[in-house]
């Protein structure tokens, strides 16, 4: 999909048909020939445009004669079949063309929007320089709105597994787990990004311009660092309760073994006096009586003797 923007005078948002000087050119999910208009309309190299529609691509800066591709992996987050969210990161490039400002993605999201329905202040699509950082801006927020997203579903099935264990709990865990991961990846790729746009020359920037970038990079920082701390909690969280669950077996199986053992000291006496030779008391009127009370006092002596032990 391929739409156009310009930003008038007072900084609102219009779209347009056609591709002009200071627009901003979004393509979303773009099909080969919008691919191939605007890199002949703007004279932008095909690899810019294709790069960042591969999921595995890293986050990089590159520079060619009057192009610079900027690609960085944004947070995104989606159903499963069975309605649990899932947290992934896809590669978003911006390529800060000669006249125009570009941006391409896999896929639609938040991040757009924002910008698309003239939610963020100081926004316009010919200052190029700036709506790059601001991306990058809207993108460290988006990182660390969905860090309190996946902490507070970790609470949420932390009290549903402290009731009952079951898989769904654990599975739920895992997946967040693995969203953490790929964040904390996607965020260290983006840090190195953003500090040689810092340190290089490649972009012209002027001081409120450092300032918002040296903010982004703040931002960013603190998102790495929340990563990483939900990483390391839900780690041994996610040893604790299995560590747990085996504890629970072992003690389940334990009941169970002295149970077994108590129930088969009353089969043992009755198997002897079920014997065809001669037994002792065999001739007396109350001999069912002697072993019922025999199987009583083993198994009630056991019984003592496990309790003691705390096997139940």
């Amino acid at each position: 999909m391929l739409k156009i923007y310009l930003s008038n005078e007072q900084g609102i948002l219009q779209e347009k048909t056609e591709i002009t000087n200071g627009c901003w050119v979004n393509l979303t999910s773009p099909t080969e020939q919008e691919i191939s208009i605007v890199a002949n309309k703007l004279q932008i190299p095909l690899e810019f445009l294709k790069d960042p529609l591969d999921e595995e691509e890293r986050s990089r800066i590159e520079k060619d004669v009057d192009n610079i591709l900027i690609i960085v992996n944004i947070p995104l987050m989606s159903i499963d079949e069975h309605k649990i969210p899932i947290y992934d990161t896809i590669p978003l490039g911006m390529i800060i063309a000669n006249n125009c400002f570009v941006t391409i993605c896999l896929r639609d999201n938040p991040i757009f929007h924002t910008f698309s329905e003239n939610k963020v202040k100081n926004f316009f699509t010919y200052k190029r320089t700036r709506f790059s950082f601001q991306i990058l801006y809207s993108m460290a927020t988006s990182y660390l709105k969905y860090l309190k997203q996946i902490n507070k579903k970790t609470d949420a099935i932390e009290k549903e597994l402290h009731q009952s264990m079951k898989n769904k709990e654990l599975f739920s865990l895992l997946n967040l787990e693995k969203s953490l991961v790929y964040f904390t990846t996607s965020l260290k790729s983006n840090n190195i990004v953003m500090q040689k746009m810092l340190k290089s020359n490649y972009l012209k920037m002027y001081e409120d311009d450092q300032e918002l970038l040296e903010d982004v990079i703040i931002e960013n920082q603190q998102a790495i660092e929340m990563a990483e701390t939900h990483t390391t909690i839900l780690s041994g969280m996610m040893d604790a309760f299995a560590s747990v669950i085996s504890n629970n077996v072992n003690i389940v199986m334990k009941f169970l073994t002295s149970f077994t053992i108590i129930l088969a000291l009353p089969t043992m006496v009755a198997s002897f006096y079920g014997m065809n030779v001669p037994i002792p008391f065999q001739d007396y009127p109350y001999a069912f009586f002697v072993a019922i009370i025999i199987s009583f006092v083993l198994s009630s002596i056991t019984a003592v003797i496990f309790w003691k032990k705390r096997f139940f």
